[in-house]
């Protein structure tokens, strides 16, 4: 309060980009419990909603002359499963109804966020971290079951001089632990910098000097952004059928 009332008294801006990743209980309070239904909890659940109406309602007459949301729910089916297909091979297609859903929800989370008023899920490290897990362990299991010790063929490098095998099976190691970390942290770092940089531009936006620049510069950003919706929930989709690939053939 103090820092608002000294902007207001030097005429200065006052805006903070990150407040609007704040998670904060739906119905009032302060203390946020396992069991508090917060504004991230609201649209996560938008996001599921949003797919079960497209994937689900949208698709069930299955018209030979499909209405829109089954062209898009049909686009959508045939893009992913040609990835599955194509990145991993066709014995990986029965991970399709997974990878599917991963897309699905990422990429209406990240859409539903650009709403105004709305709350960016996928900008949280809590959201992205625990799906980069879930294919973390859903890709090491299935390399176990599958292979059991030959998953470890994974880290050695048989074209390599048998001298830098031990040194490169270490580095192959450590990759692949890191894996769920550089996975989580490049989408919620690419929607997180969008949506600040848009804040900012919209908090100049109150300087009447620069604010047709500013509003030039917020519309080609959210542009950028729609464009960024779609690409960061290809990546994370097409870096899990790469991993799949990596349980299902581990040898190099």
């Amino acid at each position: 309060m103090a820092s608002e009332a000294h902007g207001a008294e030097t005429g200065g801006l006052v805006f903070h980009p990150m407040d609007q990743f704040i998670v904060k209980p739906l119905f009032g309070g302060d203390t946020i419990e396992w069991y508090t239904i917060t504004n991230a909890t609201l649209w996560m659940a938008l996001a599921v909603v949003a797919v079960i109406l497209m994937m689900v309602l949208g698709t069930s007459r299955r018209a030979m002359i499909p209405s829109r949301s089954q062209s898009v729910g049909e686009l959508a089916y045939g893009f992913v499963y040609k990835m599955v297909e194509d990145v991993t091979g066709k014995d990986a297609v029965k991970f399709f109804p997974y990878v599917m859903t991963l897309f699905m929800f990422i990429v209406f989370a990240n859409f539903l966020g650009l709403l105004p008023m709305s709350f960016a899920t996928t900008s949280h490290f809590a959201v992205t971290v625990v799906l980069a897990l879930l294919v973390f362990l859903t890709v090491t299991i299935v390399g176990l079951v599958k292979h059991g010790v030959g998953f470890l063929g994974l880290f050695w490098v048989s074209s390599a001089p048998l001298a830098l095998r031990p040194v490169l099976a270490i580095i192959e190691l450590i990759s692949y632990f890191v894996r769920p970390v550089s996975h989580s942290i490049r989408l919620a770092g690419n929607v997180m910098a969008g949506h600040a940089v848009i804040k900012v531009f919209a908090g100049f936006a109150a300087i009447a000097a620069v604010s047709p620049v500013s509003v030039v510069a917020i519309t080609a950003m959210y542009g950028l952004e729609v464009l960024v919706a779609f690409i960061q929930a290809y990546v994370f989709t097409i870096l899990t059928c790469v991993y799949l690939k990596d349980a299902l053939h581990p040898s190099h």
